[in-house]
């Protein structure tokens, strides 16, 4: 069997690597891959990005599924086009990804079928926003209303952060581009984040296992914002009982209101939550964010967690039964540690030479992303490179796992945070 993976970060190196362990897969395709999918039999990249022309390379090579990871081609409708042309692809429509293309759309949905959420306004004029913010005061939320490669979120702690934001993303400027055309401004939130996901065959939903990642750049979550500096999973704030609650109030709504809304949702669903101070029956749950795809980095450590053959359950997502999917998990923690180029995520600089990679063993891993092959050379091709992710008995096991497979990968220029788990390993018990 044949498979396509369409995407060139971690996520995608980390679905093609479970993917392929399954006794079906006889190719996996990734267009455009990166430096890790190039070489790693049977996984071969796929220089295309044209969704004309991947649709033709399926059907010429007669792919049985493709799997999309980035948002960017869920939200421009690659699904609807494989769809129309008669191909099997697990992802959610183009209409249906409005809920992460749009944070407007997003929150306009949530406030519609009584999600939980942050109190938001929607802003296109600069100077509305400011009078907004200057009112409001800080601690207040910058998003930019489209897609940003998960950098379009400025948590503004001070006002004249949350004024320079709305400069960026509104001012002439322009940041962001069409994406930051459009700001909604929300309330600030206390409380700790977490990742849930699921699959969603347009009527069932199967859980993934939990996740948690550290957006900062820096130690302590300090600095910038990036698309994800590392992850682990499970995350022990999400007990049982707040599991439950999640699929309660937040996911069953969440699909319940799509169908609702005339737009079946199928793929990924990710939903970024902030989870408040309190029992559990009664803590404070709110949502940041819908994703409409894997998280990235926090494929990387359930990927590695998962036992089950993925084919399997990707199967039952696109035949609409996955009520009948179970999946099993490595009862182990995994901890997942990017290494992001030098000057990300403003300008991170590309053809440093990967001098030095820990060897991959069956439990620890080093998933590739901005990485390429160049005369030979393993380099550097973007702004986080690589994701070291390990497994270990408990969080602390697999976090000096990781982080001993971090010492012996270099590059010049690397950065990486030390610190990647450490709320998992502070005042939360272990919840399975």
């Amino acid at each position: 069997m044949k498979l396509l993976v369409i995407g060139a970060g971690g996520r995608e190196h980390a679905l093609a690597w479970r993917l392929a362990q399954s006794a079906r897969v006889q190719k996996i395709y990734v267009a455009p891959g990166n430096g890790g999918t190039a070489d790693r039999y049977p996984l071969e990249n796929l220089p295309l990005q044209d969704t004309d022309a991947l649709i033709a390379f399926a059907q010429q090579e007669k792919i049985a599924l493709t799997v999309v990871g980035p948002e960017a081609p869920l939200a421009a409708g690659i699904v609807d086009a494989f769809r129309a042309a008669g191909l099997h692809i697990f992802g959610p429509t183009r209409a249906a990804a409005q809920l992460e293309s749009s944070k407007d759309y997003a929150k306009s949905f949530m406030q519609r079928h009584d999600i939980p959420t942050a109190a938001s306004r929607t802003f296109t004029d600069a100077d509305q926003a400011r009078a907004y913010v200057q009112a409001h005061g800080a601690p207040i939320v910058i998003k930019a209303d489209g897609l940003a490669a998960g950098k379009g979120v400025v948590v503004a702690l001070t006002l004249d952060e949350a004024l320079q934001a709305i400069d960026h993303m509104l001012g002439p400027d322009g940041k962001f581009g069409a994406a930051g055309a459009r700001v909604v401004v929300e309330d600030y939130l206390e409380g700790e984040e977490a990742s849930f996901i699921v699959m969603c065959d347009g009527q069932h939903v199967l859980p993934l296992a939990t996740s948690q990642d550290h957006k900062r750049l820096l130690d302590g979550d300090a600095g910038p914002n990036t698309g994800g500096m590392g992850a682990y999973s499970p995350a022990p704030i999400i007990s049982p009982a707040l599991h439950n609650r999640i699929m309660r109030e937040v996911i069953q709504p969440a699909v319940h209101g799509m169908a609702r809304d005339g737009i079946p949702y199928t793929g990924f669903l990710y939903a970024g939550l902030m989870i408040g101070e309190g029992p559990d029956a009664t803590r404070p749950l709110k949502v940041l964010e819908f994703n409409c795809r894997l998280g990235d980095p926090e494929t990387q450590p359930i990927m590695l967690r998962m036992k089950s053959d993925f084919l399997e359950t990707l199967e039952h997502a696109v035949n609409g039964t996955l009520d009948q999917a179970e999946i099993v998990w490595d009862r182990r923690a995994a901890v997942g540690v990017v290494l992001a180029a030098a000057g990300y995520p403003d300008a991170p600089r590309k053809g440093d030479v990967i001098t030095a990679l820990a060897p991959d063993t069956e439990t620890c891993i080093t998933f590739h992303a901005g990485s390429a092959i160049q005369d030979g050379k393993r380099i550097t091709n973007g702004g986080r490179v690589l994701c070291v992710t390990a497994l270990g008995d408990s969080i602390r096991r697999a976090q000096q796992a990781a982080y001993d497979a971090v010492n012996l990968t270099l590059f010049e220029g690397r950065q990486y945070r030390r610190d990647i788990g450490w709320r998992a390993l502070t005042d939360h018990p272990r919840h399975d």
